[in-house]
């Protein structure tokens, strides 16, 4: 994928949310905007520094603002990432990140060519405030759906009337879906009313809506309608569906990864087409003993050819345990993975035909772009809002358990299993379909680089 060449180049300023569901993605959005020729500062604090190896590597004209990350009393010292402390870790992260406002300040003035625009995370929508200050326009980034973007947004306009409610209603949406109210984003669940910290999150998240523009990881033939409903919502034009970032990306990888992982491609290679079913939960939620043990059963009484990877440990020093003789019984159909793994080569092989998940918008989009058909679990998070899109509205996957604590009935999971991943599983032929689509849209004159040539164009314009 690739847009104009510029010969102006205005500066664009770049700040990604330390979580790694959100950093990867605004990452591959720079750098295609680096591949135009804009020059970029990206802001980043110094434990995360080395996530930016990678694309530093390809742009070495890509510039890094490095900044100290600041302290909040409900941090432990040390914390630069949602992964170290989890989810409930958002709202202090969120609220410690704003003490950045005045060193960027301090640092746009001394600089002798300012950016020209901000481009940040929707989680940072307090920096709409920054660029006012700084008189400059600022682009929220979804590395999410256009339909979480939506959601989110009408939630935090309207709290007391959402919350008022067990199922809540989105009759204005498309396809008019309703969810309940523990099925909503976790962010949003967790506010509190009057609490200082969680009025300045409402606050932050209701500015996006106040952005000049809007940058979305996703296309046409995935969202088109709710692509046309920000755009409607909003009120302006500038909203740009530019993904699967993962498919135009860098390709970037974790820093230190498992030496062991590539065995897996190998034992892929001896899998007959579209047989293996993927099996990974994020970098995030750790399963517990019960869940192990479900969700063990629930494979092996499949009989379906499986990859499943588990976590070696957390920020609590903890790992997700494998029940005993498990791995000897399904020695021959199913392997098990300790730690990190190439995802993309994985679900990228021809052998994987479905991918187990917790639907993490990263991993539906990977998904998606393998061809994998999605076995949804979805636990916190946008996971819920997510997996409505692919089962109810594109019918590229089934739900097969919900919730961050409930234990799979290991028959049921087991038949359901077996039943998706079939040879004439209506799920699999649409999501071959929505494959070919993503790689249309980011292709020759497709929808989402007709979005990034407009983005591009309209940086541009922005030049001082």
């Amino acid at each position: 994928m690739s847009t104009m060449a510029n010969t102006k180049q205005p500066h664009i300023f770049i700040f990604p949310y330390p979580a790694q569901g959100h950093i990867l993605a605004i990452l591959d959005l720079a750098h295609q905007l680096s591949l135009s020729g804009l020059p970029i500062t990206i802001l980043v604090t110094p434990k995360n520094l080395p996530i930016l190896n990678s694309l530093l590597s390809i742009h070495p004209l890509i510039q890094t603002l490095v900044l100290p990350f600041p302290s909040h009393p409900k941090l432990p010292a040390g914390v630069e990432n949602v992964k170290e402390v989890g989810n409930t870790g958002n709202m202090p992260i969120i609220n410690a990140l704003s003490k950045l406002q005045d060193p960027i300040i301090q640092w746009f003035k001394s600089h002798p060519s300012p950016p020209v625009a901000i481009i940040s995370d929707f989680f940072l929508g307090w920096t709409s405030k920054l660029a006012n200050q700084l008189g400059i326009p600022r682009f929220a980034f979804y590395g999410t759906g256009a339909i979480l973007a939506s959601v989110m947004n009408n939630c935090w306009q309207n709290i007391k009337a959402v919350r008022s409610k067990a199922i809540v209603e989105f009759s204005d949406f498309p396809g008019s879906p309703s969810f309940k109210e523990e099925h909503l984003p976790s962010l949003y669940r967790r506010y509190r009313e009057s609490d200082p910290d969680w009025e300045f999150v409402k606050d932050s998240l209701i500015a996006n809506t106040f952005s000049w523009g809007c940058v979305v990881n996703s296309f046409e033939a995935l969202e088109g309608p709710y692509l046309d409903y920000l755009t409607r919502t909003l009120g302006h034009q500038r909203v740009y569906g530019v993904g699967p970032l993962n498919l135009i990306g860098t390709q970037m990888v974790a820093p230190n990864p498992n030496p062991g992982s590539n065995n897996v491609l190998t034992w892929l290679d001896g899998c007959p087409a579209g047989s293996v079913l993927y099996v990974c939960f994020g970098s995030q939620k750790l399963l517990n003993r019960e869940q192990m043990e479900g969700l063990a059963n629930g494979l092996e009484r499949s009989g379906i050819r499986f990859v499943w990877v588990v976590k070696t440990g957390t920020a609590q020093e903890e790992a997700e345990v494998i029940p005993d003789g498990f791995e000897d019984r399904v020695s021959g159909h199913g392997l098990v993975i300790k730690g990190w793994v190439q995802q993309v080569l994985i679900l990228g092989h021809r052998a994987v035909g479905g991918f187990l998940s917790h639907c993490g918008w990263n991993s539906v989009l990977e998904g998606m772009v393998g061809g994998a058909m999605v076995i949804g679990w979805p636990m916190e998070a946008d996971q819920f809002v997510n997996a409505r899109l692919l089962v109810e509205d594109l019918g590229v996957a089934v739900r097969v358990c919900e919730g961050g604590e409930t234990v799979p009935d290991s028959t049921k999971l087991g038949n359901e299993i077996a039943q998706a991943m079939s040879e004439n599983s209506p799920q699999k032929g649409r999501a071959k379909k929505l494959r070919d689509e993503a790689i249309a849209a980011v292709n020759n004159s497709g929808s989402s680089l007709r979005a990034l040539n407009g983005l591009v164009k309209e940086l541009v314009q922005l030049r001082s």
